[in-house]
């Protein structure tokens, strides 16, 4: 025959592999999808107050949750991946299939080659979120949610209505006319611990420089308490400018480490970062470059659980239990990992190892006895 049983010259893949390879994908996808959805609903409504106090639409809360999506999916893909694995393989041995293909002389590898290629497809996109997507999205989503806390409060101010600005100022306008005209306004700002000020003014406007809302007050006073004197100092203007934006947020270039890309993980701007907290931009570096590994590892466990060993007609509840227990374990060695590495970065290779040894220890456990039973026939064949 041209060609072997099970494959077709206009195919990569045998039929059987794509056989499998498709239930694999689609289970995937399924779950992956699920998870997330779930996982976004929760995280969103910790925004729900956010939006409903700021009087914003639909489509701005859609916007802003929507950019944390990529972050989900690089959390929780290396877990559906596991879990895809184990069940399909596990579906198909209770269903006699694995027993059949066994039969028809598939070895262990080509059995646990469909895993494999759905896992290394999960890697390749686990690294594409990681290392692109992801803080590339959430950068986005940190500096949407600057705007609607700092910027957009500031131009939804209601007549009558204490607005809290931001966690450290306060603003009460009386009547706001057409034209955008503030009238009988009042500024609470605590911005300093050390000099709390009162601020009335007849009018007021609000502009923006710089993306940073600013309150334009006209004929006024100025009340500041003096800490050291308790004297009660007033100053009147004609004309005042405030920034509306909160001192601790007021600096766009506060980025968390999860938006950062990688190159500046490791080499973080001196002014951003501090000495003492390098450490832990490195690991959170590493861990980009380690994190897409587990996935195959955590695939290759679950082949392992389905693949080795003796079929049971009854079931065999024991090797799945086992490999999920082998998982959680291996992702609680990896958080301890990345917290030690955090104070001690000799401690880096251990994540590298936790996150490489499994797949291998895996791949032997599978494969040790095809490889060495081919290179035993072949020495007796020459």
């Amino acid at each position: 025959m041209a060609s072997s049983p099970g494959t077709s010259g206009r195919h990569l893949l045998p039929l059987i592999d794509r056989y499998v390879l498709r239930q694999l994908l689609v289970a995937l996808l399924a779950l992956t999808g699920g998870a997330v959805a779930l996982i976004w609903l929760t995280q969103s409504l910790h925004f729900v107050s956010m939006i409903v106090q700021h009087g914003l639409s639909l489509r701005v809360f859609l916007q802003l949750t929507s950019l944390m999506l990529p972050s989900f999916v690089a959390v929780i893909l290396p877990i559906t991946t596991f879990l895809v694995v184990l069940f399909t393989y596990q579906r198909m041995s209770g269903d006699r299939e694995l027993t059949v293909m066994r039969a028809a002389g598939l070895s262990p590898l080509e059995l646990a080659r469909p895993g494999m290629i759905c896992g290394v497809t999960s890697v390749v996109l686990c690294y594409v979120l990681t290392l692109w997507l992801a803080p590339v999205s959430y950068h986005a989503f940190h500096r949407y949610e600057f705007q609607i806390r700092n910027q957009m409060a500031a131009f939804l101010l209601q007549d009558g209505v204490f607005t809290k600005v931001s966690g450290d100022m306060t603003v009460y306008v009386r009547s706001r006319d057409a034209n955008g005209l503030l009238h009988g306004v009042l500024v609470e700002d605590d911005r300093d611990p050390d000099a709390h000020t009162t601020i009335l003014a007849e009018r007021g406007t609000i502009v923006t420089v710089n993306d940073k809302p600013r309150v334009v007050l006209y004929n006024g006073s100025r009340e500041e308490i003096d800490r050291h004197t308790g004297r009660l100092n007033v100053l009147t203007f004609g004309r005042n400018t405030i920034d509306l934006a909160s001192s601790r947020q007021n600096n766009h270039e506060e980025r968390d480490a999860a938006e950062m890309p990688l190159h500046e993980l490791f080499h973080p701007n001196p002014a951003e970062v501090s000495e003492r907290d390098r450490g832990k931009f490195a690991v959170e570096g590493w861990h980009r470059l380690t994190a897409p590994l587990t996935v195959l590892s955590f695939a290759m466990i679950g082949l392992v659980a389905v693949l080795r060993g003796a079929f049971s007609r009854h079931g065999n509840i024991t090797r799945p239990m086992t490999a999920i227990l082998t998982v959680v374990g291996l992702q609680a060695l990896t958080l301890m990992l990345q917290n030690l590495a955090g104070r001690n970065l000799a401690l880096v290779p251990l994540i590298w190892a936790v996150a490489l040894l499994p797949s291998l220890i895996c791949a032997a456990l599978l494969f040790a006895e095809q490889w060495t039973g081919t290179s035993r026939q072949a020495k007796q064949s020459s």
